[in-house]
């Protein structure tokens, strides 16, 4: 017999996939920019102090 159940039946409501997306998105993307930028500037400090001898923590 064929499945003819559709999405609500099935427990995949189109609201809720759309919910899980976005959040996982946000999540992907808000990670991405912490691992990118952290060292980015870390380094940018480091560069700054060498080069220009401005103190680290300014």
């Amino acid at each position: 017999k064929r499945n003819t159940k559709n999405w609500s039946e099935r427990g995949m409501n189109i609201g809720m996939l759309l919910l899980i997306l976005i959040g996982g998105f946000a999540g992907l993307f808000s990670t991405l920019y912490i691992c990118i930028s952290l060292p980015f500037t870390i380094i940018w400090k480091i560069y700054r102090r060498v080069a220009k001898g401005i103190p680290i923590m300014k």
